[in-house]
């Protein structure tokens, strides 16, 4: 149900709302991605990543791969909206921005889930490494996916 806020809003009130929303959201997701892009880069100038195995380069290479589209696609809206922007493109800038940010989470956790095999296979050995990588991307999966689609089939976010 509406809020008295919400219904009370005219059409283009409330797509800039829900558009100023979306951006602020990306704000959240950007600043992560672009800690973790930023380490990725910096961990293949050490001098551990030159005595890396195969498999450790591999791994880190695909992570610096989906931080990049992560970095790309988190990065994209805020282009959509500045190119678009007082062409009364809102809704096709909402349409798009939300496929573009949901897949850039998406490349995200794949690219934090990669990390964190990285580093527990260097720290622990790749037996612990796999488990705990598995259990992170459980863990996206879940709090990122699973449970938002489950509130969207439900129709409003409650249990039932």
């Amino acid at each position: 149900m509406a809020s008295q806020d919400e219904s009370s809003e005219s059409r283009d009130q409330q797509l800039a709302r829900n558009v100023s929303e979306l951006l602020q959201e990306l704000r959240v997701a950007q600043a992560g991605v672009q800690f973790l892009f930023g380490f990725l880069l910096a961990v293949a100038f050490t001098e551990h990543y030159a005595r890396a195995s195969g498999f450790e380069q591999v791994v880190h290479l695909i992570a610096v791969l989906f931080a990049t589209a992560s970095v790309a696609l988190l990065t994209a809206p805020a282009a959509w909206h500045r190119v678009l922007f007082r062409q009364g493109q809102r809704p096709q800038i909402l349409r798009v921005a939300n496929l573009l940010m949901v897949t850039g989470l998406a490349c995200l956790a794949v690219a934090m889930t990669a990390t964190v095999l990285l580093l527990f296979k260097v720290v622990a050995g790749q037996a612990i490494a796999v488990v705990a990588a598995v259990v992170v991307a459980l863990m996206f999966l879940v709090l990122w996916f699973l449970l938002q689609l489950r509130a969207r089939r439900n129709g409003n976010g409650d249990d039932d």
